[in-house]
Formats: structure tokens, sequence, C-alpha cells
């Protein structure tokens, strides 16, 4: 399998505290790949280097082939996108959900936006009759619809997720993860996701990463973390700790 996400011996570094500790993983195309552990484990940052945001002190990070330096070009943002934890801040609350939209399109001079645009929101469960309403106006799963329409918009291979669902209910949670799972396996596209949250980690990914004070502490299949045959004893700590988690 041709690798989507390939990181080799990642440190990142915050003044001198070391966040990421020499992190290596590889997530081959089309596939959905998870990222748990407690807080502070480093799974957020893992995502943040990738896209740039945070200070890659040593190692390589690989996206579909190409190593990418310090910076990030408007190529690597078309193929990259993020949706993040809160759909209330991730939003900008005197814009339209058109005017949400638009902005990534404008920016990369994409023309097609009317066909893009719709597209998007019909994917999402939205349709056109939320085009201009604001944020204020919408839901919370709605406002996460809106993010994840947002993050398909540029029609990227790869979406970053960072617990998408955890600040929603557990009925509309369940509608979101559905959702994503529908736009992945429709539009073929690579899932690199955190969540504190096994029983969601096991619904949405083939293999996971468990992580422990900024290191990879084992890597595993989902169908080994659900029949607790795991190696680690942070892992089975993190199991005892969800005792009873079933897949959603």
């Amino acid at each position: 399998m041709t690798a989507a996400i390939a990181i080799q011996g990642l440190e990142v570094v915050f003044d001198r505290f070391r966040a990421l500790k020499g992190v290596s993983l590889e997530v081959g195309e089309g596939q959905s790949y998870g990222l748990v552990g407690e807080s502070g484990s480093g799974k957020s940052t893992l995502l943040k280097a990738i896209t740039g945001l945070a200070p890659v002190a040593s190692g390589t990070v690989t996206v579909n082939g190409k190593t990418l330096g310090k910076t990030r070009d408007k190529a690597f943002y078309r193929d990259v996108q993020m949706v993040f934890q809160d759909p209330y801040g991730s939003l900008h609350p005197r814009q339209t959900v058109d005017r949400l939209l638009q902005e990534p399109l404008a920016i990369h001079g994409i023309a097609d936006g009317e066909k893009r645009i719709e597209r998007a929101l019909d994917e999402v469960g939205l349709g056109k009759g939320f085009r201009f309403r604001y944020a204020h106006q919408l839901s919370g799963g709605q406002r996460q619809r809106v993010a994840i329409a947002r993050a398909l918009i540029l029609e990227p291979s790869i979406l970053l997720l960072d617990e998408p669902t955890s600040a929603l209910d557990a009925s509309v949670q369940a509608e979101v993860l559905n959702l994503l799972e529908e736009v992945r396996r429709r539009r073929k596209l690579t899932f690199l996701m955190v969540s504190h949250d096994l029983a969601i980690i096991t619904h949405m990914c083939e293999r996971l990463m468990v992580m422990q004070n900024g290191e990879a502490v084992e890597t595993l299949t989902a169908s080994q973390l659900i029949g607790h045959r795991v190696s680690e004893d942070y892992t089975r700590n993190l199991l005892r700790a969800s005792e009873g988690f079933v897949r959603v």
C-alpha cells in the first residue's frame, strides 16, 4: 500500500519542552488511522506538525510522496484539510455558510465554486437552505457539518480530524461519525483521526497508534484493541479506564 502520510523520527519542541519524541508512523492511501492516548500525549501536536503549525525540531513528514520543509504551500492545503474539535470556535460568527465556503475557493482561485458548494452541502446533509445562515443559527451538529463541508470544498485527499465529535451530544456524534465514514468511502479519502474515545477510534479506524507523553507506545489494529490483544501496560490501563466499551 502506498503511503499517504509517512512520519519518521518526529521531534517537536516548544521552548525546552519536548512535545513529540521521535514518533514514526505510516498511513496508507485510503486508510483511516487513529491516534489515542490521554490529554497531553501529543496526539493533536502530531496533526499540527503535519500542517506546519508546530515547530519540528527533527525528523521528516512526507505527504503523498513529498517530504515537507518548514512551510506549507497552497498545493499542500488543497490536498490536506483539517476538521477541528470545536464547531463553535472554528466558524466565523459574522460570515454566512456561503461566505465560509466561498473563502477557500477564492484563496485557491477555483472557478467552479457554485457546483462545489452545492455538492459539499448536499454531501453533509444540509442542502441549499443553509447557505445564507450564520453560525449562531445552527445547532452544534449542523456547525460541524459545515466545518466538514468547508474541509471538503477543495477536494482534498487527506483529512486530519482532531476530536471532531467530542463537543457534540452522543446521538449527534453517531450521525457525524457515520457521515464522515460515508464521505471517506465515497471520495476514497485518507483519515488521520485523534480521539480519546476508544469506541470511536475502533469504529472509524482500521489501525491506530497509542501515545503517551509524546511517544508512540504501540501500534495496533482495531480488532486487536477490541479483543484486548495488546502488549503494553499503558494500553491496558486505557482499556481498563474504558471498560466495557463497544463499537458505536
